[in-house]
């Protein structure tokens, strides 16, 4: 068990030789004795280190332990030795039962606090590896398949942000927007990657959206305000513009990627040489940059971080990002030397700072709206992990 904090206050202590610890009483009661009655059957204490203080007045002694003192006893202190100086006598078997409940409740709490973390780590472990197979096999798909993974995805996003917006932390200060505008923004954003996908352009999908929603916010029944017009904007902007760049990136570059090692022994029925193109491999090496960073950083700022980064997120500290962005350009120059693009360091190398500045920025932008929501996590939908994504 570990040793436990006990905070003593101001106790007369009578020698032990002389007294029986059944018979505790104050300071008046102490002087009226003439003779002390010895002990009838040898005592069992547990030693436990203390500053102790003598003050010797006159013909009496009194034994003080000074207010506020900290003991540290590595076994359970009778809780109930506080009250010593009262006069009234003290039952034994009543301080035993209370002192063995309250360290039973004090063990039943430390097991459980224990079982939940572990608990939650399993779940991490789990999940995380569930869905790092998962999105591993969509990006191997690319095509229709990732982009259709991905617009589930946004909405899945698109969502959570607009249930942040209409909470209470960020509502409380703005009229945050219908709900029926903000259904309809998270459809427009869960459309906007396929559109992508089929126009092969970003700003047909974005521009149409913008404008439609700014109509359906003017023509709304009552008084509109700029402050819907804005968290609607923004919105569309974060959940539905920026993820459409994976679309790019992923659909976008097909220009096969011919120097990759992968390409000359993948199997036929998996699409064969073909598969292997420069949006693949960028897409690979950004998503696992981008986990390398967030672990890298998680790290090292749980084992050197002291200066805090920024007030919008206070558990993130200097080092652990600096620690995240060396792990984010290891991760990316050793990826590009396996796979042979970039074909140079220093390529690799920013395309690594790239990728963690733009996953620590989303970060803190995300950090930034759930703070101002007045709520830990964005999202229940994986257990374990509150973030659903980081740009």
């Amino acid at each position: 068990m570990a040793p436990q904090i006990v905070e003593l206050d101001r106790i007369a202590l009578i020698p032990l030789s002389l007294i029986s610890p059944c018979s505790c009483r104050s300071h008046s009661d102490f002087r009226r004795w003439k003779t002390f009655p010895k002990l009838t059957t040898a005592p069992s204490f547990c030693r436990f280190g203390f500053k102790l203080e003598v003050n010797c007045n006159g013909a009496r002694g009194v034994f003080r332990i000074p207010r506020g003192v900290l003991v540290k006893h590595r076994r359970r202190v009778i809780s109930a030795v506080a009250r010593a100086e009262q006069p009234e006598r003290i039952d034994d078997t009543e301080i035993t039962n209370e002192d063995v409940k309250s360290g039973t409740q004090l063990s039943d709490e430390g097991n459980s606090e224990q079982q939940q973390k572990t608990s939650q780590l399993k779940k991490r472990i789990i999940f995380g590896l569930g869905i790092g197979i998962s999105v591993g096999g969509v990006v191997l798909a690319g095509g229709w398949v990732f982009t259709v993974a991905l617009a589930a995805a946004v909405f899945t996003g698109a969502r959570e942000y607009f249930e942040l917006v209409r909470s209470r932390g960020i509502a409380s200060g703005m009229t945050p927007p219908p709900r029926y505008v903000s259904r309809a923004c998270s459809v427009i954003c869960s459309l906007m990657p396929i559109l992508t996908l089929y126009f092969g352009n970003i700003d047909v999908s974005v521009t149409s959206a913008a404008f439609f929603v700014a109509m359906a916010l003017l023509l709304q029944r009552g008084n509109p305000r700029f402050a819907q017009l804005s968290s609607t904007m923004f919105g569309l902007f974060y959940c539905g513009y920026l993820p459409c760049f994976w679309v790019k990136l992923r659909c976008g570059l097909a220009v096969p990627a011919i120097n990759t090692r992968l390409a000359a022994s993948w199997p036929l029925l998996l699409g064969g040489q073909t598969m292997w193109t420069v949006g693949l491999v960028a897409t690979l090496i950004s998503f696992s940059s981008i986990i390398a960073a967030d672990t890298f950083a998680f790290a090292g700022g749980k084992a050197f971080g002291r200066t805090p980064l920024t007030a919008v997120s206070p558990k993130k500290t200097w080092e652990g990002a600096l620690a995240g962005l060396i792990g984010c350009i290891v991760t990316s120059v050793l990826l590009a030397k396996f796979f042979c693009w970039p074909s140079s360091v220093l390529s690799a190398t920013a395309f690594g700072v790239l990728n963690f500045f733009g996953s620590l920025f989303g970060d803190l932008i995300e950090s930034m709206i759930k703070r101002d929501a007045g709520v830990k996590d964005s999202g229940s939908l994986i257990p374990g992990h509150g973030k659903t994504w980081t740009y």
